[in-house]
């Protein structure tokens, strides 16, 4: 019947027909074919001591079997040409081979068994090791452990289906090439547990910059988050958000358009990064600050700074490098009229190489065009900017030159798909949840502090989400508290940053996990920070008593546990004080303030006195509720254990 209808059989000639025939024959053999997951393959980590589940497609029917460890584990595809099969818990060792058969044989290699943890979050887990590579050179060189692994997976979101596999990735092993782009907390994490057990561990790195934690829930956890659960809807209409995208890229294009078009800089005669070019008329500006800092009001669009310098002649034409901090919020940068690179927005640092042959002796020209986007642009304070040639350093903060190229407003706001509530669980999650895991790291809440008093709910959805889907029962969820971030304030005040930070705090409640607090290695000019080694030793730690049963082991900064009221002071107990609370640095306690039932904060006096806090202040006679490091950036904050763990922020109103 199919071939009457495909064709005439009278006038098919012999090769159409043997062409055909082959074809249905390739087909069919290809719809028997065993396919697998992209996380089951050569070099993969499975979890220990556990029954670890395979799984896969074949042709309904089809009889499937596994070979692992001189142990064969077979079963049969089901009508829906899914297969699934569990093998005995295993011991930690390898490398192994498996072979899994039907009507087709795989063979997989390099399979190793140990602990394998899952990466979760935002742009600080998903940070990569070359974003370090300055701080953390000696360690790169030195990142040979075949027995460290990490599967990274792909951007993918989705609002109507859980997606069955991931689009690509393989497993890789650590050495000083692929570390690159292993994240660079859960490599520290990774190192921390392998140096301590010597077993393998596996990190499946799961996260993406800027998302909040709504974009981490399945659809039917968004049900406890009306509003959420709305917006995820909406954008399961494809048509809508083609819709959408289309009219965020016509408006964006067009704002680029516009300040190109009408940037002086490009368009005169003699552009400005020409080294030719006469700039004077320009006017000095500090490098780095921000130009609206410095009595130039526009804000957005189009402007230009220029150094010039002189370099010594044993240094004339050979490589170099150029460290210009970071930038607010675009730069494309040109030394002696070559654009020596480019970034799109402000958050990666500027590194740039300067090849051989551009640097000459005598006067040299850099010339940084800056595209401000919205609020302020300029270069970050406290960031190196310098060029570097061996061990010599030349130093470009200080005056340049500055001209506005054209003045715009703020790009258009637009929608970020991906950050939508359930789509990156769907495209990034959902295709993970039958590979047995030992537990999660998390680092994520910088985009929910805008409305932290959701977090205190939504965080704790995450986890529950999780576990659920995973069906491993309450297995470890470790997660880095929020590090200090932005100007350090003057006086007691709000903060939407501490609010998120107390929303992780309270989430230790939840079973089985575990908070590194990290309000002591921020950095108060990036919401990325350089110090990654800390944050993964300090989850390593949290894991060592919540996921391998460490006793007698000081795993955490002090924990707010209680407090009463003596006459005007405040005395408070805490957790987790190890072999006792001190004052780093030997200095009085900083960063307590207490309230009166006004509930306006003063900074307070603090004091140790038998493992206990004391806290009073002369302004508040009646106090009624301290906090400590109640601020985005509570720098100075110095209550430790003496195991040298940094206490949790807290309040106790």
């Amino acid at each position: 019947m199919f071939l009457s209808r495909a064709c005439n059989p009278v006038k098919m000639n012999i090769r159409n027909f043997l062409t055909l025939s082959v074809s249905i024959l390739l087909f069919q053999t290809a719809l028997g074919d065993i396919r697998l997951p992209r996380l089951i393959s050569n070099g993969m980590v499975l979890q220990r001591d556990i029954r670890v589940q395979l799984w896969g497609w074949a042709a309904a029917g089809e009889k499937v079997s596994v070979t692992f460890q001189h142990k064969t584990y077979s079963t049969v595809a089901r009508a829906d040409s899914t297969w699934k099969l569990n093998l005995q818990p295993l011991k930690a060792g390898g490398p192994y081979t498996m072979l899994i058969s039907g009507n087709n044989t795989i063979r997989l290699a390099n399979i190793l068994v140990g602990d394998v943890w899952v990466c979760g979050g935002q742009s600080n887990m998903e940070l990569p090791m070359e974003r370090v590579k300055e701080k953390y050179a000696g360690v790169i060189a030195h990142a040979q452990n075949s027995f460290i692994r990490q599967f990274n997976v792909p951007e993918s979101y989705d609002f109507n289906l859980p997606h069955t596999d991931v689009r690509s990735g393989r497993w890789e092993e650590a050495n000083p090439e692929t570390i690159m782009n292993f994240t660079a907390v859960g490599y520290f994490f990774a190192r921390a547990l392998y140096e301590k057990h010597h077993v393998p561990i596996g990190l499946i790195k799961a996260c993406i910059g800027g998302t909040p934690a709504e974009a981490w829930l399945s659809k039917d956890a968004l049900k406890a988050f009306p509003a959420q659960l709305r917006q995820a809807e909406k954008f399961s209409n494809r048509a809508f958000v083609d819709s959408l995208q289309n009219a965020d890229q016509h408006a964006v294009k067009a704002w680029y358009s516009q300040v190109n078009d009408q940037d002086r800089g490009l368009h005169e005669e003699t552009p400005w990064y020409d080294p030719a070019y006469p700039a004077t008329n320009w006017r000095n500006i500090q490098v780095p600050g921000y130009w609206f800092d410095q009595g130039i009001k526009a804000l957005n669009g189009a402007f230009w700074y220029r150094k010039e310098f002189d370099i010594p002649a044993w240094l004339s034409g050979k490589p170099a490098r150029l460290l210009l901090g970071r930038i607010i919020d675009a730069d494309f940068t040109y030394l002696n009229g070559t654009k020596i690179g480019e970034i799109s927005y402000q958050y990666p640092p500027r590194r740039y190489e300067i090849p051989a042959g551009i640097l000459k002796t005598g006067k040299n020209v850099l010339v940084v065009r800056v595209i401000s986007n919205a609020g302020k642009g300029g270069f970050v304070p406290d960031k190196p900017y310098r060029i570097t040639s061996g061990n010599d350093t030349m130093d470009l903060k200080g005056i340049w030159l500055f001209n506005t190229g054209t003045v715009s407003g703020p790009t258009p706001a637009t929608t970020t798909i991906k950050y939508q509530p359930g789509g990156l669980y769907n495209g990034m999650i959902a295709p993970l949840l039958n590979y047995r895991i030992k537990g999660v790291i998390w680092y994520q809440g910088e985009s929910n502090t805008a409305q932290p008093k959701e977090y205190y709910r939504l965080f704790p959805a995450v986890i529950a989400n999780w576990r659920q889907k995973w069906q491993q029962g309450d297995f470890p969820f470790l997660y880095v508290q929020l590090a200090n971030f932005m100007e350090v304030k003057n006086q007691p005040g709000e903060s939407n940053w501490a609010m998120v930070r107390d929303a992780q705090l309270k989430t230790l409640s939840v079973p089985c996990t575990g908070m590194a607090v990290t309000i002591d290695i921020g950095e108060w000019n990036d919401v990325h920070p350089l110090n990654k080694a800390d944050v993964g030793k300090r989850l390593a730690l949290a894991a060592e008593k919540i996921a391998y049963g460490a006793d007698n082991l000081v795993f955490s900064g002090p924990l707010y546990k209680a407090m009463r009221v003596e006459g005007n002071k405040v005395i408070l107990s805490f957790s987790n004080t190890g072999s006792g609370l001190m004052a780093k640095g030997n200095a009085s306690l900083n960063y307590f303030a207490i309230a009166g039932a006004d509930k306006k904060f003063v900074w307070a006096k603090a004091e140790i006195h038998n493992n206990q806090v004391v806290v009073w202040s002369d302004l508040v006679a009646k106090p009624v509720a301290v906090r400590y490091a109640w601020a985005d950036n509570p720098e100075g904050a110095n209550l430790y254990n003496r195991e040298g763990l940094p206490a949790s922020p807290f309040k106790t109103d």
